[in-house]
């Protein structure tokens, strides 16, 4: 669970930065009507309410067998607490956050690397 600051989330998001919570695909269950999904980035495969528009998650073939969902779309975001900073470099030069949590220039995660990096797409 971090802040992701990449430029790439940020368009999709529509947000300065956001939260990512990662889980198993199969700690996921729809109770409605499954997602609509799109893809803009080679490998990365973003999800979004029907309905509403609203942003649910995305899955990345660099990362295999995870499912992140942005805390925006939780009920309860308030019980989640990240633990990391990603892509801190690629934040806005007007974000200051002083949490004391880690600094990461890149993913949090280790990503197979032949699918590119946010920074280079």
């Amino acid at each position: 669970m971090c802040f992701d600051h990449d430029d790439d989330c940020r368009r999709a998001i529509g947000s300065p930065l956001t939260i990512w919570i990662g889980y198993r695909p199969d700690q996921v269950d729809w109770l409605g009507s499954k997602p609509k999904t799109f893809s803009k980035t080679r490998g990365v495969v973003r999800s979004f309410c029907s309905e509403c528009g609203t942003s649910i998650g995305y899955t990345d073939e660099g990362l295999p067998n995870e499912f992140y969902i942005s805390i925006g779309f939780m009920d309860a975001p308030e019980k989640y607490h990240p633990q990391a900073q990603a892509y801190w470099e690629m934040r806005l030069p007007f974000i200051r956050m002083d949490d004391g949590l880690p600094r990461v220039e890149g993913y949090t995660r280790a990503r197979d690397p032949a699918l590119g990096n946010p920074r280079d797409r």
